[in-house]
């Protein structure tokens, strides 16, 4: 394992992430064939593909949550393919999930706060924060970039669906992560809470580079700079937004041949 000296080193000319060679196998099934991808630091990267093309499996083996059963992820020039979700959270990689991971009976800003909590050094502390707290100012500052403010005393329960996508990116955010794995966060929002999305993903810190995995190709290719297209396992093509766009393959195989 490379010392904190190390790391920082290897960060100055790595990608941020550098995937070579992943397959990931459930008994015969291979739900990712030799996928490799370089992603460089600060790039924002939409991965798309229809349901079963590999998009949440790989982002499963780049989290730690089902590792690779063959090839190598290397997170800014640190190999990572063997870690635990735990040390790659340690290292500034974040992931929001399709389903929900928040505590409803806790407010928006308390949500924020026990995310920011759990990736600082004294997570175990029992002491009840104090508002004036550090953490507890960092908490307030990304409840405000996600533009919760006005509801942050809310429990969450209370809050819709888009609110909650947007609380997710607050907690995604905490402890100045490096890179966010964003999993399809677009799912059932209303074309308003998508416009507020776009607006929060685009306003994020340049140096916090992403993936996006999105079924709404409209927002997906509004933040992001990049695409890789996944079918069967496989990356099948890669490009800007506007050649994905108006890829005649890409139309017939994932729009259906009318998207203009």
């Amino acid at each position: 394992m490379q010392t904190a000296a190390e790391r920082l080193q290897a960060t100055g000319t790595a990608n941020a992430l550098e995937i070579r060679g992943v397959s990931r196998y459930f008994g015969a099934l291979a739900a990712l064939s030799d996928v490799s991808l370089s992603i460089k630091p600060g790039e924002r990267r939409a991965v798309l593909g229809s349901n079963g093309a590999g998009k949440t499996t790989l982002f499963n083996c780049i989290s730690g949550d089902f590792p690779p059963t063959s090839g190598s992820i290397r997170f800014f020039g640190e190999d990572i393919t063997d870690f635990p979700p735990h040390e790659r959270i340690r290292r500034g990689l974040r992931r929001t999930y399709q389903i929900s991971l928040l505590f409803g009976g806790l407010s928006v800003i308390d949500n924020v706060y026990l995310a920011c909590r759990g990736v600082s050094r004294g997570r175990f502390s029992l002491i009840r924060p104090r508002r004036n707290e550090a953490l507890m100012q960092s908490a307030s500052d990304l409840v405000n970039a996600v533009h919760l403010t006005e509801i942050q005393d809310q429990p969450v329960s209370e809050l819709s669906y888009g609110q909650q996508r947007q609380l997710e990116v607050a907690l995604a955010l905490s402890g100045a992560p490096r890179f966010i794995l964003f999993d399809e966060p677009a799912a059932g929002l209303s074309p308003a809470e998508r416009s507020e999305l776009i607006e929060i993903l685009t306003s994020l810190p340049e140096h916090i580079g992403y993936i996006i995995i999105e079924h709404d190709m409209d927002v997906a290719l509004r933040v992001v700079e990049s695409v890789t297209m996944m079918h069967n396992g496989r990356i099948f093509k890669e490009g800007k937004p506007e050649e994905i766009e108006s890829d005649r393959e890409v139309q017939e195989l994932y729009l259906g041949g009318g998207h203009g």
